[in-house]
């Protein structure tokens, strides 16, 4: 079912308005959720709740119990910042050399993560947390051998598919270069190993997330419509697709859309690979607040979490 409008007509409706067993989650609790969320918040990390024994792991107050690993930094990452308490610093550890030292987080299994499975054969998703810039961005390419080379993506966080590499993902929330301009985007596929869409802000990213400035953001997908947003402290960012047509193929029979029948293979955090066999697109930068949910916000319901997360 194909309901998305054209970017300039969207743009103006906006203007408007390692592997182990999951876990339980790590409270019953789930302060800063807007109530009628939290039966589709999946996976949420506030960086308050390290695996006991382990603060190299974070435990998921989502309902899915899904661990994270904190990757390279392990418990170093955790820093505090003021009214966020604890958060998660991310960073490009070594600029001048290719390597896997990069600080980033998240979790991946080749065969999928079963504790994921909410997201299999799903209508929807949003990706929202906290973001603060904290270093220069984007980070020297450590690939290439031009040392004035910049990677063209700052990793925020990511949904991976079901036949990822650790970098290909069902939902995504990043800055990448969009016609040689970076932007704060919403990234989407709904089939694995087809077609993507983007939806981009029209906004500088360096006035969407200011350096050294606590900033929520969120991007929703719905993928029987085809429709995606972005939100900036509760509020729509307006914005453009990238892609014309019909990418994700919601065009006709059968109904609804729903993403592929397969397990994601896990979150990736500030840069892809959280395997940690390779490294790209690092965030210099702060998180916290993460969370995942298994169905398209409506804007009313972003701008209320948006008040809740303040809490």
């Amino acid at each position: 079912m194909l309901i998305r409008r054209g970017p300039a007509a969207l743009a103006t409706v906006l203007l408007g308005a390692s592997l182990t067993v999951a876990a339980a989650p790590a409270q019953a609790s789930t302060g800063g959720v807007f109530p009628p969320l939290k039966k589709n918040l999946i996976s949420y990390y506030d960086f308050e709740h390290p695996v006991p024994g382990d603060p190299s792991r974070e435990a998921d107050r989502g309902r899915s119990g899904t661990t994270i690993d904190l990757v390279n930094g392990g418990a170093a990452m955790r820093v505090r910042d003021g009214a966020r308490r604890h958060a998660i610093q991310l960073k490009q550890v070594d600029p001048s050399a290719k390597g896997n030292d990069d600080w980033k987080a998240g979790i991946y299994s080749a065969t999928g993560v079963p504790s994921l499975r909410a997201f299999n054969a799903a209508k929807g998703a949003t990706l929202m947390g906290w973001f603060k810039m904290t270093g220069t961005n984007p980070s020297p390419n450590t690939v290439t051998a031009n040392p004035d080379d910049k990677y063209n993506a700052i990793g925020l966080s990511g949904l991976l598919t079901g036949d990822s590499d650790g970098h290909g993902v069902r939902a995504l929330l990043e800055i990448i270069d969009v016609s040689g301009t970076l932007r704060v985007v919403a990234l989407g596929r709904r089939v694995d190993g087809s077609k993507s869409q983007t939806f981009a802000a029209s906004e500088d990213w360096q006035s969407v997330l200011p350096q050294n400035t606590w900033v929520h953001l969120a991007a929703t997908f719905d993928y029987d419509t085809g429709q995606m947003a972005l939100y900036k402290n509760g509020a729509p960012l307006p914005g453009f697709y990238t892609v014309a047509g019909d990418p994700w193929g919601v065009e006709g029979e059968p109904e609804p859309d729903v993403t592929s029948a397969t397990d994601p293979r896990g979150i990736k955090i500030g840069g892809s690979f959280p395997q940690n066999n390779l490294e790209r697109n690092p965030c210099n930068c702060r998180m916290d607040g993460l969370m995942f949910l298994d169905r398209a916000l409506t804007p009313k319901e972003a701008a209320l979490q948006y008040k809740f997360a303040r809490k």
